[in-house]
Formats: C-alpha cells, structure tokens, sequence
C-alpha cells in the first residue's frame, strides 16, 4: 500500500532545538558528535519538499532555517561544525556545506509560503553568495539553489550571476567514452549533472543544457548493472572499472532521484523517470546485496551497502537521501513496495 508522504519519525528523533545531529549508533543519536551544516541543509530541502506540511515538519523547517543563519558570517564564509552544547567547533571556510547551504537557502525562498521566511532565506543567500569555491561539486550545489531563485525572480542578478559562473567553470569533455568532467566519479555525482540541467534551462543556454543531459545519461549507463543500480563506492570510480563497489552511499540514489526529476521537468521526456523508480528501488532491496536500506516504520536510512549486507547505523544522511528518493518517486508516481 503507498502511503501519501514518508514517515518522518526518525527525523524527529535525530533532531533537537539546535539542529539534526549527524551521526547515529543504530537509531540513536550520537549528540558527542554534534551537528554539521551540510546534513542540516540536506534536512531543510527535504522538510520543504514535503506537500503534505504539518506543525511538527513547520517546526523542524524553522530549526534548521535559524541554524543555517547562523552559520553564515558577514563576508560569505560559513561554518560547518557545531558541537552539542550550540557553539560553533571550525572557523568560517569555503567546503561543499557552503553550496549545500545556498542549494537549501535557494529552495526556501523560492518557494510560495511565508513572505517573512522566504525573505529571510534569500537574505542569508545573499550573504553567502559573495564568495566563490572553486570546486566544480560546491558550486554545483549552490548552481541548484540559484537555480530555484531564478525559478520565481528570473532577473535576479546574483542567482543569474552564479548560474553563468558554474556554466562556464565546466570543463569541455573532450573524451567520448568519458563523458564526465572529473577523471574518477567521486560522491553525490549526479548533482554535477543536475546543476548543469538546471543552470542551462534557467539561463535558456541551450548547450549547457544539453551537455548536462548528455552527462546524466552518461552517469546512468555507469551506475546500472542490468536491472538495478549499482553505484559509485566511497573508493571511486574510474574508466574501464567492472563490477559492485562498495561501500554504496544512499546519497548517490538521492542525488540520482533528484537529477532525473529535474532532467524530466526540464524536458518533459518521460524516459527520466524509471532511474527515479530505480532509485527508491535500490531503498527496498534491488541492490547488489540484495538488502533493504530503509526503515519503513520510522523513515530511517541505513548509512550504507556492504557486500554482506548493511551499514545498521542510521545517520542523517543516509535518512535524508532515503527520504528525499521516496519524495521523487511519490511525485513523479514511481513508487512502489518492492
């Protein structure tokens, strides 16, 4: 039986006044190890992507709205750490929580809700927009946000401005049987992919568009082992590279769920959507171990795929990336039991 929205029980118990912590030993939160930006961004997307909105998830979106604020100091610097008494444990720098952030701060102040909220979302991405990574990954991510903002406000000049920066900080892909912008597939992969999709359909550059299409496909025809997905490992991967890699990460079918969405809204090809079906897929046990990665009951994600079987733990990315792959597949109606 599908259900209308996934639960979010775990969510729930993962987070407290401050934020969601990052780490769990099996279902419990490990507070020592506090919490991190990049998993409260993770959370702020997947809480907004939600249609079905109740006081608890309003409450949750509130907690890590005010944590993201917080992180961002005057000049576009952000933290990433804070330790479980609320305080600040790093120095502002640029990482990929900085993309992550805006990605977040992007999605909520394009969206319809309060006035108040959102403008204070596009305060704090305002904030954070004056720097500049120069990592192809990070600025994806912020490439996402900007392209939510973009979305609603079409002449905004600094999301604008950011998108033709990622445009043009791609690398040509001059190798056919490469068709990827870095010499190993690392982690959350697809969302390169997905930024250029985004980046080109909001900035109606038709080439960027295409090369970001034409890197998913790509992308997809690596990660596929006959019927299922068999993704990237913590190792990498590289060219000529055969067979399961593990330690499989629930982000990459997330990132993977979510590149495909934004391929189909873009495109309206509905050829996008069954990696979509694939993705939760690899959640309830169409994957190389053959092993459920999901925690139907409460909402938890089991943090990875090993060649015997399951991470047990049940952190917050790994809860979010399972959360976020249900959403794409209740909306794009894909989901399915087994």
């Amino acid at each position: 039986m599908i259900v209308l929205s996934p639960p979010y029980d775990h969510l729930c118990a993962l987070t407290d006044h401050n934020g969601i912590f990052e780490h769990a030993l099996l279902a419990a939160p490990r507070r020592e190890h506090g919490y991190c930006v990049d998993d409260v961004a993770r959370a702020l997307i997947v809480v907004a992507r939600e249609r079905q909105q109740t006081v608890e998830l309003r409450r949750l979106a509130a907690t890590y709205l005010r944590f993201l604020e917080s992180a961002v100091r005057a000049d576009g610097l952000a933290h990433n750490r804070m330790n479980a008494d609320g305080e600040w444990s790093d120095n502002p720098a640029m990482g990929d929580w900085w993309g992550r952030l805006l990605w977040a701060l992007g999605t909520i102040a394009a969206q319809r809700g309060d006035p108040w909220t959102r403008a204070r979302a596009l305060r704090t991405f305002r904030i954070a927009a004056r720097e500049r990574s120069t990592s192809l990954r990070t600025l994806a991510y912020a490439a996402l946000g900007a392209a939510e903002i973009v979305r609603v406000r079409a002449d905004d000049h600094i999301a604008r401005t950011l998108l033709r920066e990622y445009i043009r900080a791609m690398p040509d892909l001059p190798d056919p049987s490469w068709q990827w912008p870095e010499r190993r597939l690392g982690y959350g992969n697809a969302s390169i992919a997905e930024a250029l999709i985004a980046a080109g359909s909001a900035l109606d550059d038709l080439a960027a568009t295409t090369q970001g299409l034409q890197m998913l496909d790509f992308l997809l025809s690596v990660e596929m082992s006959d019927d299922r997905f068999s993704v990237t490992g913590t190792a990498g991967r590289g060219p000529g590279e055969k067979g399961p890699s593990f330690d499989q990460q629930p982000l990459e079918l997330a990132a993977l769920a979510d590149a495909c969405a934004t391929a189909h809204s873009v495109t309206g090809d509905s050829a996008w959507l069954p990696p979509i079906a694939l993705a939760w897929r690899w959640f309830t046990g169409l994957n190389d171990s053959g092993t459920t990665m999901f925690d139907a009951e409460t909402g938890a994600g089991f943090d990875g795929l090993e060649p015997g079987g399951r991470n047990e733990n049940r952190g917050a990315e790994s809860t979010l990336a399972a959360l976020s792959t249900y959403q794409q597949a209740l909306r794009h109606r894909v989901l399915t039991a087994s």
